[in-house]
């Protein structure tokens, strides 16, 4: 049976807005739900909170809180953060649905990946990673589960910042957060005093687990893995796998660092590193296949990139002997010549035999001339300049014999000012002596100025964020006897504040003045709409109708439930009820008093005793309200009589 069909929440629309199809996934915080946003007609994730910990409110709070600093990322590579809201009971995040897998579906499908597959996904999960350090925050669950990669080959990571809200039920017990797998040693040691090198090392480890198809520490228990982190360095990845290149080995083993002060101070400085590796392995190298790996699609180097979607750069051999037939090139004679005869002639020409092998000789001299040319020291390769300054870039260049070309400055969030970003042609391209290369260097991060958009309508406050360079981020709608309703309340972080450009913008945005919901359950459907109308609020009909308590055609239940709070104009969700649902009554007449009683409440029914004078001191049913049986409403009263 389909699990989803026992999901309360599934077909209802919450807050008037968000339409539940189906149950993606169940964690120990939140339920995750596909669904529709029928205001924008678009697909997304709705992760409701366990009705256990929305009754918390410091917990709700902080939820809420830390979802609106992670909003404020606006990173191509992390799940973003649309909207916050509360109904009823429900207390949900709408977020960016991402249709695909995540890395670890791939390692299990898969096994160990290719060099580039793995330094392909990790780039774009240390530049989310490093948008989130210098915004002042640390993942600290990093591991394969929390990589989605799309369908469109997109790398992006979830569940930033919403594990710390774990801290406020887990800290009475000391329970360190995160998978031990890729827990960092100050973690074991320190939970709660974490920074951003936790990451750095949940990184590491989830690199050598792409590198080599298994994690680095294992045991028995989660004790012994621990143990291990604590006390053990990380393996090099080549040890696993014979023939990875050391500068692999040198970016695990710098991840890792058991002490903090050792590794990258943050995953921009991590990413800096696995650019600048990456520019020095060879094609050969990045390409080759690990023995580890559990599919042979790998094979060949067509598939180079069979993770993650990439345009490659593949150097062209310059053409030889275009214009000679097909048969030069292949080695396979598309028009053999005619046959010999028994005197090594043929039967009306000159001897060709001879002159086949001299064709033969000076084809082959011609192909061994032009790939002498070809490898020969009119070619060289683009050296290693992601990440140098432009002075030792210019240097580097000279060095190889080429000539600085064009060179460009742009913005970025992930390199550091004054370093180069990219070349023309890419890094490790071969081409000729004395070309010139154009570089692009990093001018930094674009910073700036929150506009005040307090008061102003969404749409124009949204307007005007983009205009500046900023990202409207999660919408939260509060009530407001100040503000009308669709309009600004404030912004997070506030008007004037200096930010990077793109950086998200939380919007806080006023639901009008607050109106009492009433109570309408019970009450017959004309009434109960009455009653709403009255109040300023729209009225849904549910498309299901429900067993209830109340009779056919009155309302069951009602989404708000009475005597909350919503906006003027919101709508309230009814669900008629089909009658209380019939059972059948058991027959419990001249059983013992106990017996009687746990039949019929194991029946769905209540049961109420009748003694009377006479039954002071019985202990057997002598009559029963409703005859054995005969039907009567689920959770009505049975009551017996004892003699």
């Amino acid at each position: 049976m389909d699990t989803t069909l026992q999901d309360p929440l599934v077909g209802q629309v919450l807050d008037g807005r968000y339409r539940v199809d189906a149950r993606i996934a169940v964690g120990g915080m939140a339920t995750v739900y596909r669904a529709l946003d029928t205001r924008l007609d678009r697909v997304l994730a709705l992760k409701v909170m366990h009705p256990a910990l929305a009754a918390d409110g410091s917990f709700v709070e902080r939820f809420i809180r830390e979802a609106k600093s992670v909003a404020r990322l606006a990173h191509p590579n992390v799940v973003q953060v649309f909207d916050q809201g509360t109904d009823g009971s429900y207390v949900y995040l709408a977020m960016e649905y991402v249709a695909g897998c995540t890395l670890r579906d791939v390692l299990r499908e898969r096994g160990a990946l290719q060099p580039r597959a793995a330094l392909d996904i990790l780039e774009p999960v240390l530049a989310a990673l490093g948008a989130a350090h210098r915004a002042g925050f640390v993942h600290r669950d990093m591991k394969p589960e929390n990589v989605l990669i799309g369908d469109d080959g997109r790398v992006k990571v979830a569940d930033f910042g919403l594990v710390r809200s774990v801290d406020t039920v887990t800290s009475t017990t000391g329970a360190v957060l995160g998978t031990v797998s890729y827990l960092s040693p100050e973690q074991i040691e320190q939970p709660g005093t974490a920074d951003a090198r936790v990451d750095v090392y949940a990184c590491g480890v989830v690199l050598y687990e792409m590198l080599t198809g298994d994690r680095p520490h294992d045991g028995d228990s989660p004790a012994v893995v621990l143990y291990k982190h604590l006390h053990e360095d990380v393996p090099p990845p080549s040890a696993v796998v014979p023939g990875l290149p050391y500068e692999l080995d040198e970016l695990v083993a710098s991840a890792t660092a058991r002490t903090p002060d050792l590794r990258p101070y943050d995953a921009v400085a991590l990413l800096a590193q696995i650019r600048e590796a990456h520019g020095r392995l060879s094609a050969d190298q990045l390409d080759a296949v690990p023995p580890q790996a559990l599919s042979a699609e790998y094979a060949g180097a067509e598939n180079r990139t069979s993770v993650i979607p990439r345009t490659l750069t593949v150097p062209r051999l310059l053409p030889v002997n275009e214009d000679e037939p097909v048969y030069h090139r292949t080695s396979r004679l598309e028009s053999p010549p005619p046959p010999l005869s028994r005197r090594g002639r043929s039967s009306g020409g000159p001897r060709r035999g001879p002159l086949l092998i001299v064709a033969a000789i000076l084809l082959a001299l011609g192909l061994g001339a032009g790939v002498w040319y070809i490898n020969s020291g009119q070619f060289t390769q683009v050296p290693a300049l992601l990440t140098k300054t432009e002075a030792q870039a210019r240097d580097r260049l000279d060095e190889a014999g080429l000539e600085t070309g064009k060179v460009t400055y742009a913005y970025s969030d992930t390199v550091k000012r004054g370093t180069v970003i990219s070349t023309d042609p890419d890094v490790g391209a071969r081409i000729r002596n004395n070309d010139s290369v154009s570089i692009t260097v990093s001018k930094g991060p674009q910073t700036v100025k929150v506009p005040d958009v307090q008061g102003d309508a969404l749409s124009n406050a949204r307007t005007r964020l983009k205009a500046e360079g900023l990202q409207p981020g999660m919408v939260t709608r509060e009530f407001s006897d100040e503000v009308p309703k669709g309009f600004v309340i404030s912004t997070d972080p506030e008007n004037g504040t200096t930010l990077r450009a793109g950086s998200a913008i939380a919007l806080t945005v006023s639901k009008g003045a607050p109106v009492d919901v009433p109570d309408v359950t019970g009450e017959d459907l004309a009434d109960a709409r009455a009653d709403l109308t009255e109040a300023g609020l729209k009225v849904k009909i549910a498309t299901t109708r429900v067993n209830s308590e109340y009779d056919a055609g009155q309302v069951a239940k009602q989404t708000p439930a009475g005597d909350s709070q919503a906006a003027d104009g919101d709508t309230v969700t009814l669900t008629i009820s089909k009658g209380p649902e019939m059972i059948e009554v058991p027959d419990v007449t001249g059983d013992s008093v106990d017996d009687a009683k746990t039949d019929l409440e194991a029946a769905g029914f209540q049961v109420d005793e009748d003694r009377g004078l006479l039954g002071l001191f019985g202990d057997k049913v002598k009559k029963q309200s409703v005859k054995g049986g005969d039907t009567a409403p689920k959770g009505s009263t049975i009551t017996i009589t004892i003699r």
